[in-house]
């Protein structure tokens, strides 16, 4: 496969580029890409006023009873060939709750809080939410916004960063819903951009790490021996290297750890001068931090990014660290990867090692990080400049319409994806 440099061609639309093997027709890539993204392919920001009449919410859905473990595994592993028997590795995560992950209230309670942001607003918006893996899933929502009478739609995904299963995964499943409903044709759906360094994801986050190290400053712990993990699901190295725009050299983890590192960077730096303006406090010396990783499912011939967290616990303590402080960076909510991998398992290492475990809660349904989404629905209402979107990173506002080649999926290959230039 072949990328032109700018992905445009002499009449300024973006190029159509055809697989090697013609799994996926270029037509196909061509009615992904959207009126939208064809006319904003240069500068990658819609700094025009768009009229959205409805959002659609789209999360990566959780079983939510004993029964729904399995089928929802094979849900999520579709196409890997993966046997039941190993799928119950994973579903014990599960089990250890009811076989309910909290993923699920969790939207629900997004979404409700979302429309009333909205609706406190006048922006007259309905919002919808659909799943990848579980019911409701997407193509229903899709479906029912149309049968509502709206025709132009807003996708707002539940992942602030840049990566397949992060990004392009999500444009991807808006795409198979058109195609699943038949709506190519008869609903536009745009999608915002990666809000990793938005003003209310970072927000909430500051405020853990304040809470958390006044917690350990009230106990009489000393913050140089304190050590600040910022934890991200892992993800394939080979992932990790093509993700974001491939005309940036992003360093070693592509895109997805160079926004974490940006925003992680940020988070600390924030939260020492918060503390380090209450005299009350005294003298705060530097904390260390470091970005870590969780989750990691993959074989283990596969490399992927790392060091995992209950290693880098390990090692922390082996260095004379009193105390850790987790930070779910990479999420927006405490869904099962939270309450297992940190609260469970991280914690346990803590605990074996002798130091002190907390952990900082993720945005939920925080004010400050709901208000945020809505401004970034409403700074594509709007049309806003770049120059007037407000960012916490140099990375950032992040694009509206997705690079060419962004975020492959080294396994799969490309497949049509809205809101994006080809493929």
């Amino acid at each position: 496969m072949t990328i032109t440099n700018n992905a445009l061609g002499e009449d300024g639309k973006a190029v159509v580029v055809d697989l090697v093997d013609g799994k996926y027709p270029g037509e196909q890539f061509a009615r992904a890409a959207t009126d939208t993204a064809q006319q904003y392919a240069v500068p990658g920001h819609v700094e025009q006023p768009v009229a959205y009449d409805a959002v659609i919410l789209a999360g990566f859905g959780g079983p939510e009873g004993q029964d729904d473990v399995i089928p929802f595994l094979r849900n999520v592993t579709r196409g890997r060939g993966i046997p039941d028997e190993r799928l119950e590795e994973v579903a014990h995560h599960y089990r250890h709750f009811g076989g309910v992950s909290p993923i699920n209230e969790q939207n629900r309670r997004l979404r409700a809080a979302l429309q009333a942001e909205a609706d406190r607003r006048g922006l007259g918006l309905p919002i919808y939410w659909g799943n990848r893996n579980w019911d409701p899933y997407l193509p229903e929502a899709v479906q029912q916004a149309y049968d509502d009478g709206h025709r132009t739609v807003l996708g707002l995904a539940t992942s602030a960063y840049s990566s397949f299963s992060s990004c392009r995964q999500y444009r991807e499943d808006f795409a198979k819903a058109l195609d699943a409903t038949g709506l190519w044709g008869e609903m536009r759906i745009d999608k915002v951009g990666q809000f990793f360094d938005s003003p209310g994801f970072v927000a909430p986050f500051v405020t853990g790490v304040v809470d958390a190290l006044r917690d350990l400053l009230s106990r009489g712990t000393d913050l140089a021996t304190t050590r600040v993990l910022f934890a991200t699901h892992s993800i394939p190295t080979s992932d990790a290297e093509r993700s974001g725009p491939r005309d940036v050299d992003w360093g070693e983890g592509g895109a997805y750890a160079a926004q974490h590192t940006a925003v992680s960077e940020v988070i600390m730096a924030k939260a020492l001068a918060e503390l380090r303006a209450d005299e009350t406090l005294g003298d705060i010396p530097e904390v260390a931090w470091q970005l870590v990783y969780q989750s990691r499912s993959g074989p283990p011939t596969q490399p992927w990014l790392e060091p995992d967290i209950n290693d880098a616990i390990a090692d922390h303590a082996k260095d004379g660290a009193t105390a850790i402080v987790m930070v779910p960076v990479g999420f927006v909510s405490d869904h099962m990867e939270v309450m297992w991998d940190l609260d469970t398992e991280a914690m346990e290492t803590c605990e074996e090692h002798g130091v002190i475990g907390l952990r900082v809660p993720t945005p939920g349904v925080d004010p400050v990080y709901v208000s945020g989404l809505i401004d970034l629905v409403e700074e594509r209402l709007r049309g806003a400049a770049k120059s007037e979107r407000p960012r916490e990173t140099e990375l950032g506002p992040w694009y509206d319409v997705c690079r060419p080649g962004c975020c492959e999926n080294v396994r799969a290959g490309f497949k049509p994806a809205i809101s994006g230039l080809q493929p």
